[in-house]
């Protein structure tokens, strides 16, 4: 049976623009708070600003060597990016419809409003008036555009104006210039008078901005702002100090060719094509927005909405046990192995652990690895104040974690001097595994105590994305973590691990041999049920497996949230699969992997996804639940999301998604069915008062430039 025909596979660039389209449904949907959906449309802006800058950029590149060859869905990559472009242009022609038509006509009917110079009142006039000339026009610079001085250089997501301009008297001397839109100050800007009412920056300059050009009359004044590739090229087989390498890559990544230009509808033709000219596009990268550029500063609109609670998701507590508060973590951990699930659990028990483990006498080394942290991070903190406490510390910090490579040089960096023994990730592989181990003398002998996650050792973005979490000191699985630490720091290749699986290579072998024996038990006549929760499924391999498990009769439960390249209703082929995916508000992001294993079922969660780069370029883990209570309790996790019929959409035959007919179902939203859940364990705990969380948002992926925002895209990888 061949399970690699091309029309078995949905190409995964165009799996993923549907993904994003899933998200502009949230920003539509009329059962969603306003200002939440506001924010869904932003974080669609987001996300398309990622996916041009970084797989838009992959594609130009290998057409630009004139590569070939197709993908498993037979498209090559000039085919990929005229798709891309159709779908991406429909997107933006819907994202404006859902703002224009929508979503501001119902924020004036809350009294919440977005104004233009012509809206405004005397007083508001004056003020924004004196904005200008006190604030903006020393931090403004014109830069001309004629045969003496050549177009500027116009960085990767700057908002800039357009202007044609002609000297007073001579009309036929038209000129041309460029103003940036400095970023130092806020894009929304607060009107006095009536609470709720604001400008856009740009508004303002557009309307003053005249007073650059003495003795000159401003024709035209347009936006436009242009997305680059950011894609960063580190040649590691070249490199002897990986670190320099990745600081010299950051450099040179604002200076990337041009994937897109977007420009306001108001903009005359001559000038399009005269800033399409200068910056080297071709018209399918052209967008003519219908209204204002970049929508990732609605999120900045909600938050300055002052008195408008109801529009957005109430808040809740995570739950914070008070046993945390009142015994060891370590005592906690020996006992019995704990499984967390964030955000409805609170991420502080991972930061104690590290914490405790820092001024814990009895503890001699913390060994952990780290892609992603927040800019002010904690654990980082007492990573450093442990080896001033005379404990042997080593962090893997990933610098070449896409996004989050400057802020990982410089937290590495600061772990050095704080005394800390930092890996700089591995040559050739990007370490994107979750694991912390603490290693302590004690009465009985040394033990080991670890954490591992599907998600990463950020305290912020652990607010608001969905994973799972193992506390543990089962003794094989130390020796195992041991193992994979001296696999990287040093030159250790251990025969075998006792429990835990690792990537490259040991997670798609493992996966493959529980398909193996699926397929073995449904050819028996038994009943046999494998279930997966993950982000993306792209890998070809991986696929064709699961086509082969359907074709032996094993029923296939997936849940997905982005990428699926797999397609369902084939018949033979994938006619007993079933794909969910779950938008709602907030990021689906953990990992679980479950087989019926004739009626004595093993469930395992990991940092991997079902996709190349995952299984054969990345040190991914994967682990075991061996204790019954913690295993059924992740099973009955999976099996309240797969019910879930609010926020799921499946995966059809003619691969669209659809909403769950609800018609006679009691309505079930997982999500919010687990924050319920916690907010009762809060209740029946009679500690102190919990600690707030911040209201919750869904978040796909991460601003490339700053800080991960919970209000903004990031397109940062998982």
């Amino acid at each position: 049976m061949n399970y690699h025909k091309e029309s078995y596979y949905t190409n995964r660039e165009l799996s993923w623009m549907d993904f994003n389209y899933r998200v502009l449904d949230e920003a539509r949907d009329k059962d969603n708070p306003l200002l939440e959906r506001v924010r869904f449309l932003g974080i669609t802006q987001s996300n398309l600003d990622e996916f041009f800058t970084v797989r838009v950029a992959s594609l130009r590149k290998l057409m630009s060597v004139n590569y070939k060859k197709p993908d498993p869905a037979g498209l090559t990559p000039e085919m990929q990016v005229q798709a891309i472009s159709a779908k991406a242009h429909e997107m933006v022609k819907r994202q404006y419809n859902t703002l224009n038509r929508s979503l501001l006509p119902l924020l004036e009917q809350h009294d919440i409003h977005l104004l233009h110079m012509a809206d405004l009142t005397e007083e508001q006039h004056t003020f924004v008036k004196n904005y200008f000339d006190d604030e903006l026009y020393p931090a403004l610079t014109p830069m001309a555009d004629d045969s003496s001085r050549p177009f500027p250089f116009i960085g990767n997501n700057t908002l800039n104006i357009a202007l044609r301009i002609y000297k007073n008297g001579d009309k036929k001397d038209r000129k041309f210039a460029t103003v940036q839109v400095p970023d130092v100050f806020p894009r929304v800007v607060t009107l006095p008078g009536k609470p709720n009412q604001f400008i856009l920056i740009e508004d303002i300059i557009k309307a003053f901005v005249g007073s650059l050009f003495i003795n000159y009359t401003v024709k035209e004044t347009s936006a436009y702002r242009v997305m680059r590739d950011l894609d960063l090229d580190v040649a590691e087989e070249d490199t002897s100090d990986l670190l320099k390498e990745v600081q010299k890559q950051l450099k040179m990544r604002e200076r990337g060719k041009v994937m897109r230009l977007e420009v306001e509808k108001s903009m005359s033709k001559h000038q399009r094509a005269r800033l399409s000219k200068a910056l080297g596009i071709d018209e399918s990268a052209l967008y003519v927005i219908n209204g204002p550029l970049n929508l990732t500063f609605l999120s900045k609109l909600v938050k300055a909405v002052s008195g408008h609670d109801d529009l957005n998701y109430p808040k809740y507590k995570a739950n914070y046990p008070a046993v945390y508060r009142e015994r060891s973590i370590f005592d906690l951990i020996k006992a019995h192995d704990i499984l967390m699930q964030y955000p409805y659990d609170d991420f502080k028990p991972v930061v104690d652990f590290i914490h405790e483990a820092a001024e814990d006498q009895d503890v001699l080394a913390i060994k952990m690895t780290l892609y992603r942290v927040s800019a002010d991070s904690p654990i980082i903190k007492y990573l450093g104040q442990a080896a001033q406490n005379g404990k042997q510390v080593t962090v893997l910090v990933e610098v070449k974690a896409r996004f989050d490579e400057e802020n990982n040089v410089h937290w590495a960096k600061k772990l050095e001097e704080m005394g800390c023994h930092v890996i700089y990730g591995l040559i050739g592989l990007k370490t994107h595994c979750k694991l912390a181990l603490v290693v302590r003398r004690e009465n009985e002998g040394i033990k080991r105590y670890m954490h591992m996650g599907t998600g990463n050792y950020n305290d912020v973005t652990a607010h608001f994305y969905t994973d799972m979490g193992l506390f543990t000191a089962d003794t094989d699985m130390g020796i195992d973590a041991s193992n994979i630490f001296n696999m990287l720091s040093g030159y250790s290749e251990p025969p075998y691990f006792h429990k835990l699986h690792i990537s490259p290579d040991g997670i798609r072998d493992f996966i493959n041999e529980k398909l193996d024996d699926e397929i073995a038990i449904a050819k028996a006549g038994k009943p046999s049920l494998v279930r997966m929760k993950m982000n993306s499924l792209s890998d070809p391999q991986i696929i064709s497996k699961l086509y082969e498990a359907s074709h032996a009769g094993v029923k296939v439960q997936l849940i997905i949230r982005g990428i699926c390249c797999l397609k369902t209703g084939i018949k033979g082929i994938s006619d007993n699969i079933e794909v969910h995916s779950i938008i709602g508000r907030l990021l689906e992001h953990s990992r679980i992997y479950y087989f019926s294993n004739d009626g004595e079922p093993q469930i395992y969660l990991s940092s991997a996804d079902m996709m190349t780069r995952n299984l054969n370029r990345r040190v991914e883990l994967l682990f075991p639940l061996l204790q019954p209570d913690i295993s059924q309790r992740a099973m009955a996790i999976f099996e309240t999301m797969w019910q879930d019929n609010v926020k799921t959409r499946i995966l059809q035959a003619d691969d669209t998604y659809t909403k769950v007919d609800g018609r006679g179902l009691e309505m079930l939203d997982s999500q919010a069915y687990f924050i319920h859940e916690a907010e009762q364990e809060v209740q029946a705990d009679h500690g102190e008062p919990q600690p707030t969380s911040n209201s919750h948002q869904f978040i796909p992926m991460m601003s490339p430039k700053n800080e991960p925002n919970p209000l903004e895209s990031n397109g940062k990888e998982d």
